[in-house]
């Protein structure tokens, strides 16, 4: 009897023991968590009205620490200037030329849609959730059944002064606060699926009208009361008299809102105060959003994206507004706070060009989703870990074609680090800056002959981008 339970119980634990390293095989090869995903957007928010890329006055320590705990890119850009184009371009990954949706009237076409990030990643088994202005096309066309969580107003453009579901009064930015605590109390955390929300902000852009506002939030409209806020040098009326007579009109849209703006030291002080003080205002939501990320036990897993769509003239050359190629109107902040990357991203500010089209493939990569080959941007976490040479850019195409000449004359041209050629294409007026030299754009140097070599490199440039980006 002994003889034959001895290799019984051998052989049970012969087979225990081949069970453990199977076991442990299986658990080292589980599959990571797929990240949650916030994408946070403002509205005409330039690059430099951010504590961290060293404004001194405007209070953003919210954003600053997101900056600090991830990356900020210096040199980030969008390829059209305006509110429904750039958000079309952010959405789907393409440039103007090939999503076709030029204006405020035009939506994305059932085709389109289910190629833009948040359908893909719906597909790929994520709840999606939109918050805020949708600003892309028709209102009536709003794609709110597509996602799992929908809080946007039905206007093209919503209103600072809003009525939540109380009835009571409530601003924009608050509203836009409220939404979000509601869909990650609904969908943080869940153990099915990660989520993408996409979170947009009306906040900074004024309220149109005539005159046009800023409207801020009562706690906020003592802030920057005792600042000065600077004058910068381009907003001397040479500059603004410096433009040909085709741009230099009262019709131009960029003139014509200057006037109650700015026109005034007054008015521009007051101006200045309240776009800081809106962006304050977005910036204290940032921090709600992290920290109610932190209660939930998800802020290890969730990328934080923090961009605008375009930025914002703030008097400069004489101007209010956005659309043309200036700094001030092209250039955005764009931050990225990864935390699953720990220290390797903290605290990092590349140089290279990062543009608003490429906001869609670098989510999609993020959440393990191959992007459509139609997508025109690039992965930047590629361009950051500089794990391919070949995605990193030397320049980019610029187009403006909404409403033309003479409320917003349409200009194309090509954006370099040193060097800006921008061609007002229904005039045939040529510009080309020396950014190196000249930061502020305050020189045309197109018939300078000393740059007639460069100015011809750039044009060529200009035909080249300008076939490729369709």
């Amino acid at each position: 009897m002994k003889i034959i339970k001895r290799p019984i119980a051998a052989l049970v634990i012969l087979s225990f023991i081949l069970m453990i390293p199977r076991a442990c095989f299986s658990y080292q090869q589980k599959k990571p968590e797929k990240p949650n995903i916030i994408f946070i957007l403002t509205d005409d928010h330039r690059w430099d009205a951010l504590g961290a890329m060293g404004n001194k006055i405007i209070q953003t320590p919210h954003l600053d620490k997101l900056a600090g705990d991830g990356i900020m890119f210096r040199n980030a850009y969008v390829t059209t200037a305006i509110c429904a184009v750039s958000r079309a371009s952010l959405l789907s990954g393409q440039y103007q030329s090939r999503h076709k949706i030029e204006d405020f009237a035009t939506s994305f076409s059932s085709e389109a849609l289910k190629k833009t990030y948040p359908m893909l990643l719906k597909e790929a088994g994520y709840k999606v959730g939109f918050i805020g202005k949708y600003g892309v096309g028709n209102p009536k066309d709003q794609p709110n059944e597509q996602y799992d969580f929908w809080a946007c107003t039905n206007k093209g453009q919503p209103d600072y002064e809003m009525i939540d579901e109380e009835g009571n009064f409530i601003h924009h930015t608050d509203k836009v606060a409220k939404d979000v605590s509601m869909f990650l109390t609904q969908f943080a955390g869940k153990a099915d699926s990660p989520f993408c929300l996409s979170v947009s902000f009306k906040a900074p852009h004024e309220q149109d009208g005539d005159p046009p506002r800023f409207i801020v939030q009562e706690r906020f409209k003592e802030l920057y009361a005792k600042e000065t806020m600077p004058v910068p040098e381009t907003a001397d009326p040479k500059y603004w008299n410096s433009f040909p007579e085709f741009f230099r009109t009262d019709t131009n849209i960029a003139r014509k809102r200057w006037k109650p703006l700015f026109s005034t030291p007054e008015l521009h002080q007051a101006t200045v105060k309240n776009y800081y003080r809106l962006i304050t205002g977005v910036d204290e939501v940032v921090g709600k959003i992290r920290e109610q990320l932190k209660k939930q036990g998800i802020v290890d897993n969730t990328i934080i994206i923090f961009t605008g769509d375009n930025g914002f003239y703030l008097g400069e050359h004489g101007m209010e507004g956005k659309w043309y190629g200036h700094e001030e109107s092209i250039r955005v902040p764009l931050l990225i706070y990864d935390p699953r990357k720990g220290k390797t991203m903290k605290g990092k500010t590349p140089e290279q060009i990062a543009l608003n089209v490429d906001i869609a493939p670098t989510i999609l990569s993020m959440a393990g989703v191959s992007a459509p080959k139609d997508m025109q941007g690039i992965d930047l976490m590629q361009l950051v870990n500089q794990r391919d040479e070949t995605v990193a850019r030397k320049d980019f195409f610029y187009e403006h074609t909404f409403m033309g000449s003479p409320g917003i004359p349409q200009v194309e041209g090509v954006v370099s680090i040193d060097l800006k050629y921008m061609k007002f294409i229904e005039h045939g007026y040529e510009e080309l800056y020396d950014l190196k030299k000249d930061p502020y754009e305050k020189q045309n140097l197109a018939e300078n002959q000393a740059y007639a070599v460069k100015l011809k490199k750039m044009q060529s440039r200009y035909q080249e981008l300008k076939k490729k980006v369709k």
